[in-house]
């Protein structure tokens, strides 16, 4: 097993300086400090810290968008702790050598070798591996969505099912711009499916009903979402083959999370889920084997640590403008979140 460890050395010295405030006297220290006047040397040491974490690729400093680099079916395994949701976009095992449209071009649609599918059993059991460990990492109350096509939906179904989830809803995401059909011999693929299910049958699970009908012109959410697919602006900081939109991870998040709460995602590739709970006040971790979208989602969350391209982000993502501008004070801030508790 790989282990990182964290050395974390602290170094402290104190210098005594005339100045009009102590605002101006800490302003010359800096100053000083940049410039190479003061340097801490060995003489300064106070203190050393050791910090081991099984694969921890990243932690923010605002400890609310942590990483790790590995198999989610290894690490879950793991570590203690559950989360108030889940959110899953496996791998659909489409990646067949086909081919479709982007920006005007013909291009292959596989994936990756993740991507590539097996026999029907071995997807299945693939399906009832990942979803049994992240069932032990749900709180009783707690929820998971994962997304598929028909490729794998159905075995993802059966796994629920099997394993003792309630499934709640099947939403249809029906997007707005698809990729054209270059065939013309079947109708244009343009919705994918998000399973809704509840860990524990008689368990009340969180629904946000009066929120979802807000969002939705005052009238009943249905299981049929129109939404565009991802925006040239969702891949400043690089490309994954297979990104979800903010505009369908922020309602799923909005509908079944409270502010402060954990959200998993085991499949993060560039990490949409850690970037809809950050702009929406949730905390996250995400689990990648691939470190080229950890790469990712780190440069991510470091976008929008810049509280104009926060703002910028909450703005351009529908269901978060609209509440911003009709309920300013729904979302909370991070001083009244519990302390910070994952083991990493």
């Amino acid at each position: 097993m790989e282990y990182q460890v964290t050395i974390t050395e602290v170094l402290s010295r104190t210098e005594r300086v005339e100045a009009s405030s102590a605002v101006m006297a800490e302003k010359m220290v800096r100053l000083r400090y940049a410039k190479e006047d003061i340097v801490l040397d060995y003489s300064d040491f106070k203190s050393v810290d050791f910090h081991t974490a099984d694969s921890l690729f990243f932690k923010s400093d605002d400890q609310m968008f942590t990483l790790l680099h590995g198999d989610s079916t290894r690490l879950l395994n793991e570590f203690d702790f559950k989360f108030d949701m889940i959110f899953a976009d496996p791998p659909y095992f489409l990646s067949n050598g086909g081919i479709s449209i982007q920006s005007g071009r013909v291009v292959c649609v596989d994936k990756g070798d993740w991507d590539r599918g097996g026999t029907p059993e071995s997807i299945d059991a693939f399906n009832r591996k990942w979803i049994s460990l992240c069932r032990n990492k749900l709180k009783d109350n707690g929820t998971i969505w994962i997304s598929g096509t028909y490729h794998n939906i159905f075995s993802v179904a059966h796994s629920l099912t099997e394993l003792g989830f309630k499934i709640l809803n099947v939403i249809t995401w029906a997007k707005t711009n698809p990729p054209p059909n270059i065939s013309c011999r079947y109708f244009t693929y343009s919705t994918e499916f998000i399973i809704w299910a509840r860990k524990c049958e008689k368990v009340p699970h969180y629904y946000n009903y009066a929120l979802m009908k807000q969002v939705n012109e005052n009238k009943q959410m249905t299981d049929v979402w129109r939404l565009p697919a991802i925006a040239p602006w969702e891949k400043r900081c690089g490309k994954h083959p297979t990104q979800k939109p903010l505009a369908v991870l922020s309602r799923i998040i909005l509908a079944s999370t409270q502010p402060g709460a954990w959200i998993l995602d085991p499949f993060t590739g560039s990490s949409t889920t850690g970037i809809a709970a950050n702009l929406l006040g949730r905390r996250f971790l995400g689990i990648d084997k691939e470190e080229e979208y950890l790469q990712i989602s780190r440069a991510r969350k470091l976008e929008i640590e810049n509280l104009h391209t926060f703002d910028a982000c909450r703005k351009k993502v529908k269901d978060i403008a609209l509440l911003d501008k009709q309920s300013p004070s729904l979302f909370a801030h991070e001083e009244d979140f519990t302390p910070y508790d994952l083991p990493f």
